[in-house]
């Protein structure tokens, strides 16, 4: 069943989301609108536990060919308070890292400035053979936006990101497969169904509540200082899910040999797991322990 917006859609693959960036005659240009669609439909998938993954892609021949430049050299001039405005690219690669289920993006092909920069936070990338991605910033006078200082180096590396988004390039899908900014390049045909299919290898036979964890741990801790922040946080995540039912099935179900139910919910059943403080170290703490006998660290 299809949910349609201005400038995107919402379908279904069963427990699939597929969000459709739906504005082919500008080559699905990024407007403001478009931003805010999505994440309503993000906002709507998260609460919805029917919904697994959810999968981008774009109508017709483009994925996104970036900011829409119909308001020719006023594009980026923003209206302020008194403030800095925040960046429309930013607002939604922040809501795309904060979703609870994974996402996996089918670049259909080319791409450029905010329509490779929101690709950024996805947990995997598919690629099309004619997809182009356009770190073009520099050459219209802007720098890069959307979080993607932050996202892009820890993808390829900060000496390819530097290149990439420096020289403003054009970088084509075999380049971006050798330096691990997508993960598969396929036939156009095969875009969207492999990108289905990588969605459900990521929770097929899954606990949904420990998926939306792991992604969560998997990307904050992707900026921690120190391991110490992912030991509070994988300890939060060990001790709650272990009183849960899902814990429980999962055991029971593999040492019966068999597939397991699992009926915790992302809606209702989600720990908060950041930010929890850690009991002291039974028989002393151990070298290096942040906690209360160490208060210096």
């Amino acid at each position: 069943m299809a949910d349609t917006g201005r400038v995107i859609s919402v379908d279904r693959d069963d427990e699939i989301a597929i969000i459709t960036l739906n504005r082919p005659d500008r080559l699905n240009a990024f407007t403001t609108e478009m931003g805010a669609e999505i994440r309503t439909a993000l906002d709507e998938i998260d609460a919805d536990d029917a919904v697994r993954a959810v999968v981008f892609t774009g109508a017709g021949r483009a994925f996104c060919a970036g900011a829409d430049l119909g308001a020719g050299a006023s594009t980026f001039e923003l209206d302020s308070d008194g403030g800095v405005p925040r960046d429309e690219g930013g607002r939604l690669t922040l809501r795309i890292f904060e979703s609870l289920k994974p996402v996996v993006m089918a670049i259909n092909g080319p791409s450029a400035g905010v329509g490779v920069t929101m690709t950024l936070p996805a947990d995997a990338r598919i690629a099309s053979e004619n997809a182009r991605f356009g770190f073009v910033f520099t050459r219209r006078g802007l720098v890069p936006e959307a979080c993607s200082s932050w996202f892009l180096p820890r993808l390829v590396g900060l000496p390819t990101a530097l290149r990439w988004t420096m020289g403003g390039q054009m970088v084509p899908a075999s380049e971006a497969l050798e330096a691990g900014l997508v993960q598969q390049v396929v036939p156009p045909e095969q875009v969207l169904p492999t990108a289905i299919a990588t969605a459900r290898e990521m929770t097929r036979g899954t606990a949904a509540v420990s998926v939306a964890l792991t992604r969560q741990l998997l990307w904050q801790m992707a900026g921690a200082p120190s391991p110490w922040d992912a030991h509070r946080a994988d300890s939060a995540a060990i001790y709650f899910r272990g009183t849960m039912p899902d814990v429980a099935e999962g055991v029971t179900a593999f040492l019966d040999k068999r597939d397991p139910v699992f009926t915790d919910t992302v809606s209702a059943d989600l720990p908060e797991i950041f930010g929890v403080e850690l009991e002291p170290t039974r028989g002393g703490p151990d070298t290096g322990d942040p906690s209360p006998a160490h208060p210096d660290m």
